[in-house]
């Protein structure tokens, strides 16, 4: 398979462009744009640019309706309920952690719960948004109107891939990113893979029988073959991480993100698609009367990153750090993007009118 090295600040142009044509406001194509493109820089290429043409046909269809702001449902003390109203949701995921950072000032603390949201896309994203204002963070998030997880012992689709991320600020150092889904692999991963990007392991989904595949035809059918691979068309199912413990995880994020913020838990049948987001915003100072949180985060960081490697491992790393290698080399040297990305997101310019062309997009 063919793969070019994309210059990441041309695609983000020809991207905030194209969520122009379809409407979106300039600061909400400039947000989603530059969330993709750091998501793909990131090495979550899951959650990246390959997200384009999906967008674009949501929009089409009315799935996320661009323009769009938040509602305040409910603001009191240090809680925050907010409606996204099927929005851009990286752009009102944006805006509702600011919020929650705001208030987390004021009171020490904030529980902010989104719901209706668009795809909000990478949600370490938010972690880290909290972290560069001094704040920790918990995030839980469940994907409503997206049957895609068999949990542990079904072989049924229950839940979404539902991810949770935390952000600890080190005030002395890099912060503390962890960020993942809580199926054995994004959804987007398997897009990835399916479009030629790097193979999912063997035991990543199971098929309509129950059995382990490593195969996304399991998860989007015959629809691969075509400009969008939709999830809803396969048989099987992407496997939920960890067995039973990481199942009982997703089964949290869907009660969490999806029952309490009132986005809705998924069903025997798929509802509209929406994401929850239920954040715990801290601020450390409320409860650093020491003085000693920056002290104490950066030592036991450093005292990890010191220990011997286990054998085959070459370096110990921490959540966070794979990112920011990532990035600091995919900046420098391009994005790598499989010829059916790069395609799909000239096509997806043509039709919208936005001039892109391979010679301004490839490094």
């Amino acid at each position: 398979m063919i793969e070019h090295r994309i210059d990441p600040i041309a695609l983000s142009t020809t991207i905030e462009h194209i969520l122009l044509a379809d409407g979106c406001t300039a600061d909400e194509a400039k947000t989603v744009a530059d969330h993709l493109v750091l998501a793909s820089l990131s090495g979550h290429d899951s959650h990246g640019v390959i997200r384009t043409m999906r967008y674009h046909l949501w929009i089409e269809e009315g799935t996320i309706n661009p323009a769009t702001a938040l509602t305040t449902v409910l603001d009191t003390g240090p809680l925050l309920q907010l409606d996204g109203n099927d929005g851009m949701g990286q752009w009102l995921a944006r805006e509702a952690t600011a919020q929650g950072i705001n208030k987390a000032k004021e009171t020490g603390i904030a529980i902010v719960a989104l719901r209706r949201a668009g795809h909000i896309g990478r949600i370490g994203m938010y972690a880290e948004q909290a972290c560069a204002a001094g704040m920790a963070s918990i995030q839980f998030c469940n994907v409503n109107g997206s049957l895609l997880v068999a949990p542990f012992g079904t072989a049924r689709r229950c839940a979404g891939t539902d991810p949770v991320a935390v952000g600890i600020p080190n005030p002395d150092g890099e912060d503390f990113i962890l960020d993942f889904a809580t199926s054995l692999v994004a959804e987007g991963k398997a897009l990835v893979a399916g479009t030629g990007g790097k193979p999912l392991p063997d035991d990543a989904l199971v098929d309509a029988d129950g059995r382990l595949t490593g195969d996304p035809r399991a998860l989007y059918g015959d629809s691969l073959d075509t400009a969008n691979p939709d999830p809803r068309e396969g048989a099987g199912a992407l496997r939920a991480m960890g067995d039973h413990k990481g199942s009982g995880l997703a089964l949290a994020c869907e009660l969490l993100a999806g029952a309490l913020t009132g986005n809705g838990a998924n069903k025997a049948v798929e509802g509209r698609f929406g994401n929850g987001l239920l954040s715990i915003i801290i601020d450390p100072q409320t409860f650093d009367d020491k003085g000693s949180f920056g002290r104490e985060v950066a030592d036991y960081l450093d005292f990890v990153h010191s220990s011997p490697p286990a054998v085959g491992v070459e370096k110990v790393l921490v959540p966070g750090d794979r990112e920011r290698a990532l990035r600091a080399e995919r900046s420098a040297n391009g994005l790598p993007m499989p010829e059916p990305v790069l395609a799909g997101i000239l096509a997806t310019a043509e039709a919208t009118g936005v001039k892109a062309s391979r010679d301004n997009l490839i490094k």
